[in-house]
C-alpha cells in the first residue's frame, strides 16, 4: 500500500534585481537627502581599529538541537571523513556542511540519530553507531526507527520537515498517515510496526521525553514564525529554484501526542 504523494510546495523561481525592485511598495515621495557638510572635530573611528569578536552567530534551529544533544549527553562535532558516527563515549560526529544535500540540516540529523538511539535501546549509547551495522539495509531496526521518527514528527506537524536523508527516505515516504500501520501483511512489516510502537513508547519516557519534546515544540514554534515570511522568500543562490524546507508541512500546531502503545 503506497500512500498518495503529498502536495509539494511550488518552487519560487529566482527573480532578477529589477523584478524585485518592481515589487517595492509604493509610498509618499521623499527626495533624496543631500550629504551633510564636512565639519570640524575628531573622528570617532581610530585608524587601524579592528572590531573584537565576542560571540558567534548560530542558526536558532541548530542551537536548539545542539543543546538537545548536549542535554542527552552527546557532543556534536564535524568530521570531514564521515557522514555520521557515534563513538560510544558521547561523540556524535556529522559530515561537513558542503558534503550534505541542500535539504539536510543539523537538526534533522541529530533528531534521526536520537531516534536510532531510542530504537536500539538506552545501553546502545555505549556502542559505536548505536551497535548498528550501517551497511546492512535489511536490519529491521532501521525501518522501525523511520516509523518512530515519523510518529514523533507527526505529533508536531513536522513529518516532511524532519524526513531522514539517504536511501532509507524511500521507505519513510511510503509510511502511511498512521505511522504504525503496515504496508502489507508480511511478518516483516508486522515486526517493524510493533518495534516502532515500542520505540515510540520509550521516546515518551525518561531520559528522552523532556529534552526531545522541548526541541520538537521549539522547532514547531520556529516553523510557524518563519511561515509568515515565505511568501516573499527569495534565495541568495544564483539559479536556485528549490523552495525553502520551511515550506514543508505547515499547519496549525494543534495535534495532541498519540498514545505510545
Amino acid at each position: 500500500m503506497r500512500p498518495a504523494t503529498p502536495d509539494r510546495a511550488p518552487a519560487a523561481l529566482p527573480i532578477s534585481p529589477a523584478e524585485a525592485r518592481r515589487s517595492f511598495p509604493e509610498g509618499p515621495a521623499v527626495r533624496r537627502r543631500p550629504a551633510p557638510p564636512r565639519m570640524a572635530g575628531t573622528p570617532a573611528i581610530s585608524p587601524g581599529w579592528e572590531r573584537p569578536i565576542h560571540s558567534r552567530y548560530v542558526d536558532p534551529l541548530e542551537l536548539v538541537w545542539l543543546a538537545t544533544a548536549r542535554r542527552l549527553g552527546l557532543v556534536v562535532r564535524r568530521d570531514e571523513s564521515i557522514f555520521s558516527m557515534t563513538d560510544g563515549t558521547g561523540l556524535l560526529a556529522l559530515g561537513p556542511r558542503h558534503a550534505l544535500d541542500p535539504d539536510d540540516t543539523l537538526a534533522q540529523m541529530v533528531f534521526h540519530e536520537l531516534c536510532h538511539w531510542i530504537t536500539n535501546g538506552l545501553d546502545s549509547y555505549d556502542d559505536r553507531d548505536w551497535d548498528f551495522p550501517l551497511d546492512d539495509i535489511d536490519d529491521l531496526r532501521e525501518y522501525a526507527c523511520q516509523r518512530m521518527q515519523a510518529a514523533l514528527a507527526d505529533d508536531h506537524g513536522l513529518r516532511r520537515f524532519f524526513g531522514p536523508t539517504g536511501m532509507f527516505r524511500e521507505y519513510y515516504d511510503q509510511v502511511p498517515a498512521d505511522p504504525f500501520a503496515p504496508l502489507d501483511d508480511s511478518p516483516r512489516e508486522a515486526w517493524i510496526c510493533a518495534d516502532a510502537r515500542r520505540a515510540y513508547a520509550d521516546a515518551r519516557s525518561t531520559p528522552w521525553e523532556g529534552p526531545l519534546q522541548a526541541a520538537l515544540q521549539a522547532t514547531a514554534a520556529l516553523h510557524n514564525v518563519v511561515h509568515g515570511f515565505l511568501d516573499a522568500y527569495q534565495t541568495e543562490l544564483e539559479g536556485d529554484a528549490l523552495p525553502s524546507l520551511w515550506a514543508a508541512d505547515h499547519r496549525p500546531q494543534t495535534a495532541a501526542p498519540r498514545k505510545g502503545t
